[in-house]
């Protein structure tokens, strides 16, 4: 990740007070990567922006976990794939003894079990991680803004107007998008983090008619892959699975600029 230009703001002086607003509180961050060059990398890049600040860098999960409880950070960036301690353990722990920390996966694949189960386990946002500096900063502050990021901008709007509605229909509420009962079967195989091949299996169908059931979905839904499928089918219950309204969420921001392969 490249670096960007610093952002500055300029403190308030005792002789300045009324005139000028003072600096916001620094976005605190902790870093959590297996690899000390992009680590370092990452915090001149974050360092360089005067409402970011890096509080610790943790080269594995048990480490992660201590941080996140000795330096109150805003925001852990975690690997999923951070040796020791699973990411997906550290992701629980630090949800159980600092819930107020919104945990960033740094991912070098989007779609996978693993990042579907900790967005699940309560992840706020998911970023490649070869993307550019400025997409990182974007997520940071889209998530300490109450916002969720996962991937592609458009579904914005869709999930905002769904969230500005009122109450969520009681029972399974997929009749609302128009959605076949093998439709919602495979969305329910897919929240089971399926891939094609075992769907086809599992109902006896082929590869290329998932493919092509999936295909009706994404464009019923307005959602371009299957993790923002199944991220959109969690908050919005889908399936029926419970009976108290999805919990109120601002957007889903997100940068892929196209759809991925099915």
């Amino acid at each position: 990740m490249g670096n960007l230009s610093a952002r500055r703001c300029v403190p308030e002086s005792p002789s300045a007070k009324g005139l000028f607003n003072q600096c916001p509180k620094a976005i605190r961050i902790l870093i959590a990567d297996a690899g000390p060059i992009f680590r370092q990398g990452l915090q001149r890049v974050i360092e360089a922006q005067s409402d970011l600040k890096v509080v610790g860098e943790a080269s594995d999960g048990a480490e992660a976990v201590k941080l996140a409880g000795e330096r109150t950070p805003d925001t852990l960036l975690l690997d999923l794939a951070i040796p020791g301690l699973a990411g997906l353990e550290v992701l629980r722990k630090v949800q159980h003894s600092a819930p107020q920390v919104r945990t960033i996966l740094l991912a070098t694949e989007l779609e996978t079990p693993e990042t579907l189960e900790a967005l699940k386990l309560g992840a706020r946002g998911v970023i490649p991680k070869d993307s550019p500096a400025d997409l990182l900063l974007k997520a940071i502050r889209s998530v300490m803004a109450g916002q969720y990021w996962v991937g592609r901008e458009k579904m914005a709007d869709l999930l905002q107007s769904l969230a500005n509605g009122t109450s969520a229909p009681k029972g399974p509420v997929g009749t609302n998008f128009h959605l076949t009962p093998r439709e919602l079967q495979i969305i329910s195989a897919i929240l089971d983090g399926e891939s094609n091949e075992n769907i086809a299996k599992r109902f006896g169908l082929s590869e290329n008619t998932v493919k092509h059931h999936l295909t009706h979905v994404f464009d019923k839904l307005g959602v371009g892959n299957r993790l923002e499928l199944a991220l959109f089918a969690m908050h919005r219950d889908l399936l029926g699975t419970r009976s108290a309204p999805p919990a109120p969420f601002r957007e889903f921001t997100i940068p892929l600029k196209s759809k991925k392969a099915i």
